[in-house]
């Protein structure tokens, strides 16, 4: 699945999202709208990951992702 793809589906990816990581909030997910870039540096912020593992967990979730 392409980034296009989870921003159009991202009401019904959020579930999913949380399922992963779960330290970002409901309110975190709405205010992202599916933006990777904001994702990505919430990621950072909430779990202290660096920009490359932070991105590296996102890569890897979004291989899991039923295409």
């Amino acid at each position: 699945m392409n980034w296009d793809n989870i921003e159009g589906n991202w009401k019904q990816l959020q579930g999913k999202v949380k399922q992963k990581w779960g330290k970002l909030t409901d309110d975190d997910l709405t205010r992202i709208e599916g933006k990777r870039t904001e994702l990505l540096g919430l990621i950072q912020t909430r779990y202290g990951h660096a920009k490359d593992v932070a991105d590296r967990e996102i890569d890897d979730w979004m291989k899991n992702l039923p295409h």
